[in-house]
C-alpha cells in the first residue's frame, strides 16, 4: 500500500499557474485553483503557448486555432474564477528551455508578486505505459523553475526588469503538477465539478469525448483511503 500524502489545505493569498498550453492547467490543478479561489485567492494563469498546433483539420490555418484556444482558455478560467490570463505567444510544439523564457517567466511573476506558484514536472518524461509527455511540458516546468529561483527573486538576474520597473519577488510556496513523486494531497471534492466543467470549455480539444469520467475516476483514485472523495496531487517545497 502506497504512503499517505500530507493533506494539505492552506489557501494561498495569490497563485500562478504556469503551462504550456490551454488545456493544460485544467487537467492537472484546476480543483485547487477552484477550491484557492472560492477561498479569496487571487490566481493568475500563464500560457507560454496558445496551443495554436493543437488541430488535425487540413483547412484550418494556425491562427485560426490558437484564436479559438485562447478563446476556450479565457472561458475555462471564468469557470474555476481566474480573472487573469496571459499568453506568451512563444511557437506551439517548439518550446525551448532557453534564458529567454526564463526571463519572460520571471518578468510576470515579478508582475504578479504571486506567494504560490504551480509548473509542470520538468522530469517527467513517461506516464503509464502509454503516455510521452510533451515536450512543451517538460520545458516549461524547467524555465519556471529557473524563473521562480533565482531569477525572479534576485534583482541582479535579468537587471533588464529592473530597469522596466519589475523589482525582485520571492514566491514562498511552490507545487508540481503531474508529477509522479507527489508528496501532498489537496481535496477537490467540493470543485470537481468545476474542474470537469473548465475541461469542457476546450471544446476544440473535446471533440465527441465527455472527460467527466475519467477526471472523476483519476480523482477518486488519487483520494482512495481519505476522508474525502476526490484529490489532486502536487510535489509541494517551501522555498526559503
Amino acid at each position: 500500500m502506497a504512503e499517505k500524502l500530507e493533506v494539505y489545505d492552506h489557501i494561498p493569498e495569490s497563485a500562478m499557474v504556469i503551462v504550456a498550453h490551454p488545456d493544460d492547467a485544467e487537467f492537472m490543478s484546476a480543483g485547487t485553483v477552484a477550491r484557492w479561489t472560492r477561498g479569496g485567492s487571487r490566481v493568475v494563469y500563464v500560457l507560454v503557448t496558445d496551443g495554436n498546433k493543437g488541430s488535425s483539420d487540413p483547412t484550418i490555418t494556425s491562427a485560426q486555432i490558437g484564436a479559438t484556444r485562447e478563446a476556450e482558455q479565457k472561458a475555462a478560467c471564468h469557470a474555476v474564477g481566474v480573472d487573469t490570463v496571459e499568453f506568451l505567444h512563444y511557437e506551439d510544439g517548439m518550446v525551448e528551455p532557453t534564458l529567454a523564457l526564463r526571463r519572460d517567466l520571471a518578468r510576470v511573476i515579478r508582475r504578479h508578486k504571486p506567494q504560490a506558484t504551480i509548473v509542470p514536472d520538468p522530469t517527467m518524461f513517461f506516464s503509464g505505459q502509454d503516455y510521452v509527455n510533451h515536450p512543451d511540458h517538460r520545458a516549461v516546468g524547467e524555465a519556471s523553475l529557473g524563473a521562480i529561483y533565482p531569477s525572479a527573486r534576485d534583482g541582479l538576474t535579468f537587471p533588464e526588469l529592473l530597469a522596466e520597473g519589475y523589482e525582485p519577488h520571492k514566491v514562498t510556496d511552490l507545487f508540481v503538477g503531474f508529477t509522479e513523486h507527489p508528496n501532498i494531497m489537496v481535496d477537490v471534492s467540493e470543485t470537481i465539478e468545476l474542474k470537469i466543467q473548465s475541461l469542457r470549455a476546450h471544446a476544440s480539444q473535446m471533440g465527441d469525448w465527455d472527460p467527466a469520467e475519467m477526471i472523476q475516476k483519476w480523482a477518486a483514485e488519487a483520494a482512495e483511503g481519505y476522508p474525502f472523495s476526490h484529490g489532486e496531487t502536487f510535489r509541494y517545497l517551501k522555498l526559503d
